[in-house]
């Protein structure tokens, strides 16, 4: 390589941004979880500015002992303040889940697989304007499980603030959500009105359990 070579890649090397979203993100869960300093991480290979597929950047998983705690990069503001909102950044929040390892199957499948839950949702976020907040249900309509080998009775989502709260960035604060698996008997009585989503999550509790059954009649 060329000393001209040298030169420009140095140059670019100084003109990227710094990930301080990016790194706003990872100081919250290190805090949960000291130590962990490189837990599991599934990247996006094509960029979604560059036509990939997959808005989100990224999604880490740390061990919480008898489950995982997934974290989604890419909904808020990761490098320089983009979105319009003086007060949030990007699109104010990135997903959480708290996945229970028992029952799981195969771990790398089914976090890929949670990933790619991730991802689907925030597709919806960037090319239609669908936001997330806490306190919210996501019904996919579906039958088949949400797991890697669609045999849990999970088929949708509740929402709640995640534990890791609401942080302050450079860019603004965003939200964790908390994707919490639900089952179609559960979210049609949150839909009916039997249940809110408060009183739903008081009683499936806040892991993402696929070995569960539904704690409503009917499914």
């Amino acid at each position: 390589m060329s000393g001209l070579e040298n030169m420009a890649e140095k140059k670019n090397l100084e003109e990227l941004p710094d990930p301080v979203g990016w790194d706003a993100i990872t100081a919250a869960f290190e805090k949960l979880y000291p130590g962990q300093e490189e837990p599991r991480h599934f990247a996006t290979l094509i960029p979604w500015r560059l036509g990939g597929n997959d808005p989100l950047q990224g999604v880490s998983a740390y061990d919480g002992g008898d489950f995982f705690h997934l974290v989604s990069y890419g909904l808020s503001d990761l490098y320089e303040k983009e979105g319009a909102d003086p007060d949030y950044s990007g699109y104010g929040l990135e997903f959480t889940m708290k996945l229970r390892k028992a029952g799981m199957g195969d771990e790398s499948s089914e976090l890929k697989c949670a990933a790619g839950i991730f991802n689907a949702l925030a597709r919806l976020t960037f090319e239609k304007g669908e936001q997330f907040f806490p306190d919210e249900y996501i019904y996919t309509g579906q039958e088949q499980g949400v797991d890697f080998n669609q045999r849990s009775r999970l088929t949708g989502f509740v929402t709640a603030l995640d534990q890791a709260g609401t942080i302050d960035t450079p860019n603004g604060k965003v939200d964790f959500v908390q994707l919490i698996g639900a089952t179609d008997a559960e979210l049609r009585a949150v839909m009916d009105k039997k249940l809110t989503v408060r009183e739903l999550v008081e009683k499936i509790g806040e892991l993402t359990d696929y070995t569960r059954d539904s704690v409503v009649l009917g499914g």
